[in-house]
């Protein structure tokens, strides 16, 4: 192992099931690293030089190999000219089980929207037991529970609770026209 690279243990993981397909491909990535968690670990892989981009892949280096204390696999039979011109196939299953058990309790510990994330006595928690009420809230009873603005209370909703969260939070528009949400 190189001693002077610092790893997460997501890119580690990452790498090790990476070294274990036939082209090197750290994709497909845990299911549950999305958003700007698989940004980042692309990110730190790019910029330590353990991955290099190629077209849509992200392939590991010589580095990237050395840091988890492997070699890159030899390519039997295979030509210069034939590594120049090969077409890449697709990644492989994981064939090791021991990588791909922790790539499985990987993808356990980046579940996102689980009650305990929810510190209780905030704002926010105040604002997901309002919409989980059987009629949910409209903007201006949030207001008057959290104090915010409307725009705060949409940012709130759509960007906390749908996106960062992951609940699913749907928008009712009432008889008398005024919307409501609420969590299903």
């Amino acid at each position: 192992m190189t001693t002077n690279l610092k790893l997460t243990t997501t890119q580690t993981t990452v790498l090790e099931a990476a070294a274990e397909r036939i082209d090197g491909n750290i994709e497909p990535l845990p299911s549950k690293l999305r958003g700007g968690a698989r940004t980042a670990v692309i990110d730190g892989l790019l910029a330590k030089g353990l991955v290099s981009h190629d077209g849509d892949n992200y392939l590991l280096t010589d580095v990237g190999y050395a840091a988890i204390g492997r070699k890159r696999p030899a390519q039997v039979g295979v030509t210069n000219c034939d590594v120049i011109t090969k077409q890449r196939s697709a990644p492989k299953d994981v064939g090791n089980n021991d990588t791909h058990d922790r790539l499985q309790n990987l993808e356990g510990t980046l579940t996102m929207g689980t009650p305990s994330a929810i510190r209780t006595g905030t704002k926010q928690a105040t604002l997901i037991a309002m919409l989980k009420r059987p009629n949910g809230a409209t903007v201006n009873q949030v207001i008057e529970s959290t104090g915010w603005l409307a725009h705060t209370v949409r940012g709130a909703i759509s960007g906390a609770l749908k996106k960062k969260l992951g609940m699913n939070v749907v928008s009712e528009k009432s008889p008398s026209g005024e919307r409501a949400y609420r969590i299903v």
